[in-house]
């Protein structure tokens, strides 16, 4: 299964012929939402798990009965090996009071599958680690603490094993300036340098869903918006730089507004007032130790049951501006109805966060059938800078910084379902355990085998974008849809 698109990867070219890869000897990490362990995906030739461990964030320790989290860490309770094999020599039916874990998304079955599993996946005798994230927040994502957690325990327990861990997270959210400069990203920058680890991360799904805008303020500009019905809330997120000076307005369906007097100087201040049946209540802020970005955030409360219907506005007034640029944010598409959206939206710096931060492989997905970039998938940014020019046919640019890093299959992958069977699925979210995969391939001929104890991290960031290959459609690289060019296995080893 899945085999077209693993030809298309590069990945049968290393594992069904010479150096045979397996990914035997590292440790692949799928942080998402559980998954079905009874399924043969997961099991060996015996019919034994090849899961090192479950840690379930949603369950409570029980002493008594022996449940404890990890160590060093005070929620969830963390089932072994030895607890999983015998759960599953007593059925599903009985062994699912020992080790309670579901997947009742099935997300995470199918990411793994993707990842490491024995038919769909491309490293299919790396040993698996999950992480069930705890209780999602508001807009559907687990809370970033409890990612934070989640990558810190994957990560330590590759640093006691002395083994390399290839670390998948295939979901994101858009709150945040994504320039790479919030706790999350640079937490994820930090430990991507412990061990012997690489952290893939799927750029989101947000490329066409209308929820991002972007431009300059130089005089005065409209933003519009539409509101659907029966929204029972909505969030705007506008950042700027700290140092422009601009009023915003915020103007209702029915005209009525409110005036956001910014300064460039002035404290972080709370606004509240309401407009029709919308209560706004608006965070004014300023720049934070780890960011010079400024954010307006607005967050529209209904009144009764739902928001007002209708056009929203936003007016931006450039008082004393250098840039004048602003981007402007709302919640992911899952999390709100799909007649809410920008009227002209920016399909650029689409990618969700955690997917921004800097040391992490960020995928974006293409269909291999097409051989064409999904319009879905997020998209980051090209940042370059001028060099000057050293002859006439030299544009005097220099590639400075690439978000995605490269892009991956996508499109009606086959997946794992949980209580069996299988089903095909499209996303980011399955692109990026392509990736995942690929990396656990790369440490075993790297660090398992001895051919480079350093093939971890920025450098083997640095061959997978090698082995890249240029996308039908997007063929100028880098690009800010496909980044480098698409996932190529056997042309990003070192050999």
């Amino acid at each position: 299964m899945n085999d077209y698109e693993k030809i298309a990867s590069c990945i049968t070219q290393v594992t069904q012929r010479a150096p045979f890869l397996t990914g035997e000897g590292v440790i692949v990490a799928v942080l998402d939402s559980g998954i079905d362990y009874f399924h043969s995906e997961f099991r060996d030739s015996e019919g034994r798990t090849r899961i090192l461990a479950i840690w379930d964030q949603t369950a409570t320790p029980n002493e008594d009965a022996g449940l404890f989290p990890p160590q060093g860490y005070n929620i969830g309770v963390l089932y072994t090996r030895e607890m999983i094999n015998e759960a599953i020599s007593l059925g599903r039916e009985n062994g699912s009071r020992l080790v309670p874990v579901v997947d009742y998304s099935g997300h995470g079955t199918g990411v793994a599958a993707v990842a490491a599993g024995n038919e769909c996946g491309v490293a299919v005798r790396a040993d698996i680690l999950v992480v069930k994230l705890g209780t999602a927040a508001s807009d559907g994502f687990p809370r970033t603490t409890q990612l934070m957690r989640g990558v810190d325990f994957c990560v330590k327990l590759g640093v006691q094993l002395n083994r390399p861990v290839a670390i998948n997270i295939s979901f994101g959210n858009t709150y945040g300036d994504h320039q790479g400069n919030s706790l999350l990203e640079r937490f994820m920058d930090n430990a991507s340098e412990i061990g012997k680890t690489t952290i893939v991360v799927g750029s989101g799904n947000e490329g066409v869903s209308n929820g991002h805008t972007a431009g300059t303020a130089q005089t005065e500009t409209t933003v519009e918006l539409a509101v659907a019905d029966y929204e029972t809330g909505l969030s705007i997120q506008l950042w700027k730089y700290a140092l422009d000076v601009m009023n915003v307005t915020v103007v209702s369906p029915s005209r009525e507004q409110l005036l956001l007097q910014l300064s460039n100087n002035a404290p972080s201040q709370t606004v509240r007032q309401t407009l029709g049946d919308t209560t706004l209540l608006c965070y004014l802020g300023e720049p934070l130790p780890y960011s010079m970005s400024q954010e307006i955030f607005i967050d529209m409360i209904p009144r009764g049951s739902y928001v007002n219907s209708g056009v929203w506005s936003l007016k931006l007034s450039p008082i004393n501006v250098v840039t004048g640029e602003y981007r402007i944010y709302l919640p992911s598409y899952a999390a709100r109805n799909s007649g809410t959206g920008l009227f002209l939206p920016t399909p650029e710096m689409t990618f969700t966060i955690p997917s921004t931060a800097r040391r992490v492989v960020t995928v974006g997905a293409y269909d291999v059938s097409l051989r064409s970039y999904a319009d879905f998938s997020g998209r980051g940014y090209v940042y370059r800078y001028d060099a000057g020019r050293s002859s006439a046919s030299d544009d005097g640019q220099i590639v400075a910084d690439v978000k995605p890093e490269l892009v991956a299959p996508g499109t009606n992958i086959t997946v794992a379902v949980p209580n069996g069977g299988y089903e095909k699925v499209s996303g980011t979210s399955f692109a990026a355990p392509f990736v995942t995969g690929s990396a656990a391939l790369m440490m075993e001929w790297g660090i398992v085998r001895g051919n480079d104890r350093f093939l971890y991290g920025e450098k083997l960031k640095a061959f997978l974008i090698k082995g890249t290959a240029p996308l039908a459609g997007a063929p100028t690289r880098p690009n800010s849809r496909a980044g480098w060019g698409t996932l190529c296995l056997s042309g990003s080893l070192p050999v």
